[in-house]
């Protein structure tokens, strides 16, 4: 099971996300629910980096994805960012809904700095 971590602050705002696991849907290069939560993780932040400017930090391997949204001295690219990661929640709980045996997201929250 592909497993979904979203951590936000305390005003509700995307600090980080991890994936991890397999979604097990079907044969290794034609699980789709594996190809979807990769095109719509990887794609949040490749839109972050090009729409932005701003480079999250990001760590991968096999069957793990970490990601830390980056911050900004400007507000309004602060949105952006946010606005992009809130776009990836959206996609990725229309992935759980139809495919909620193989993908589970869980969202928690945290003081800043913490």
């Amino acid at each position: 099971m592909i497993k979904v971590t979203i951590v936000r602050d305390d005003r509700k705002a995307i600090i980080r996300f991890t994936v991890s696991g397999h979604a097990f849907y079907n044969d290794p290069g034609k699980d789709i629910v594996c190809a979807g939560v990769t095109a719509v993780t990887v794609g949040a932040i490749n839109a972050i980096e090009k729409l932005t400017g701003l480079e999250p930090n990001a760590y991968t391997e096999s069957g793990l994805l970490e990601a830390t949204a980056p911050r900004s001295e400007e507000p309004a690219r602060d949105d952006q960012v946010q606005l992009l990661l809130e776009g990836m929640v959206a996609a990725l709980e229309t992935i759980e809904d139809y495919y909620g045996k193989h993908v589970k997201i869980k969202e928690i929250f945290e003081q800043e700095g913490g």
